[in-house]
């Protein structure tokens, strides 16, 4: 059981537990950095389970799906989310986040995996990127040139959530409102330290999960009408073995979709803006070779990556990393410390695009790799290409860098930047 008093100080004074705290949250290279050197299959008591941060131990836990279940309705997760359900409070946000396909294990995940993979195909995807370069160069209109602007506000908000919602089939003149609900739901799946009760972070989920299903049911039940050329119509004709999706399956994968298909790669392109700007030489070499736009998505990636963590929970006892992992153990995959993890990557702490082999773990691995990362990639590539043409340098605006108290998402509070003009 987690103990919530327990304090784990290294020779540096560094509290090893402090999963939430300014260190784990703002500076997480330090932070990782001491835990790793402690462990690379650390046992953090206060939190009440495994943190894994070792780049060879990270990708072996995501391709051990076996005996590491991602199911978050099951096992110590499902216990304390049956609890919670008990009070009525979060029985709709977790109803919906039940069947999230990334929170299943085989065959059910395989199952919906098959299916969304027949849509996210590599040419129908490549297909949308004259789209995205459309889209990049309207919402970099009204960027000022030399002057501050926030960046997320401004550009890496609208950018992915009209891309996903275009391909979805959601309408793009809401983006606001799923803006909106997306914030407030995320302090339910990420469980973010924020200040907020418990109560409180589940009535904004719950609110968020019903916004979510009015607005989708009225949008399928169209489609169900007149099918259109979308994700959702394809959802609602699919019969995957021979059955059609419930409706309550088409809402849930179309809430994750258009949810995780914007948040990341708002993430993404805000984390690799701090990136260029402390690191711009790196700028300067796309502004030299543009074909460098590839290689610099993936060290952006590595580097400083949208996703912090996954959980897993062990189906049954088996040794790990050189640990007795036992039945029901929670397990912590922590991708963004495992690429910085120097067994794996010379310098890893330098952002470096011209990087000989940049592998990485930033959108997970194995048969949980993120569905939706070929397109997160295209919508990077698209604003570096354009940006680095129209800019000389990217700079902070914002210091000190503030990001939200979340153990699975390395997200931004606020990004002010200054494009100066080439």
């Amino acid at each position: 059981m987690p103990d919530s008093a327990s304090q784990v100080l290294d020779a540096d004074g560094i509290d090893l537990d402090d999963l939430y705290g300014d260190l784990a949250t703002n500076h997480p290279d330090v932070y990782y950095a001491h835990v790793r050197k402690a462990d690379r299959v650390y046992y953090n008591r206060r939190w009440g389970g495994w943190i894994v941060t070792g780049f060879d131990e990270v990708a072996a836990g995501y391709r051990d799906h076996a005996r590491l279940s991602s199911e978050r309705m099951a096992g110590p997760w499902g216990e304390k989310n049956n609890r919670q359900k008990g009070s009525g409070e979060l029985s709709a946000v977790f109803k919906v986040m039940a069947s999230f396909f990334g929170w299943m294990d085989p065959p059910d995940h395989t199952r919906f995996r098959k299916l969304l993979q027949a849509a996210f195909t590599p040419v129908s995807l490549e297909d949308m990127r004259p789209r995205v370069g459309e889209l990049v160069r309207e919402y970099a209109a009204g960027i000022p040139d030399g002057a501050p602007f926030d960046f997320i506000n401004r550009f890496a908000f609208h950018l992915p959530v009209t891309v996903i919602s275009e391909y979805l089939g959601a309408r793009v003149e809401d983006r606001h409102l799923i803006g909106e609900w997306s914030e407030d739901l995320g302090h339910t799946i990420f469980a973010s330290k924020n200040g907020m009760t418990v109560d409180e972070r589940a009535r904004l989920g719950e609110r968020a999960i019903n916004n979510f299903i009015a607005y989708f049911t009225e949008i399928i039940e169209d489609r169900r009408r007149s099918p259109r050329d979308d994700l959702i119509s394809r959802l609602v004709l699919a019969e995957p073995d021979g059955d059609p999706l419930t409706h309550e399956e088409i809402v849930a994968q179309s809430i994750v979709m258009l949810f995780a298909g914007h948040e990341t790669t708002t993430n993404l392109l805000a984390n690799g803006m701090v990136a260029f700007a402390r690191f711009p030489e790196q700028w300067r070499n796309i502004r030299k070779d543009p074909a460098l736009v590839r290689p610099a998505t993936e060290e952006m990636l590595r580097f400083d990556g949208p996703i912090g963590a996954q959980g897993r929970w062990a189906r049954t006892s088996f040794e790990f990393g050189g640990k007795a992992i036992r039945e029901n153990d929670r397990v912590m995959l922590v991708q963004w410390a495992a690429n910085r993890d120097p067994e794996a990557f010379e310098a890893p702490d330098t952002f470096d695009i011209t990087r000989k082999r940049i592998r990485h773990l930033g959108f997970g691995h194995g048969i949980h790799t993120c569905l939706g990362s070929p397109l997160a990639r295209i919508e990077v590539q698209e604003t570096l290409r354009y940006l680095t043409g129209r800019y000389g340098s990217v700079e902070l605006a914002t210091e000190p860098l503030t990001y939200k108290p979340t153990l699975t998402s390395r997200s931004l509070t606020k990004l002010d930047v200054v494009l100066q003009p080439a």
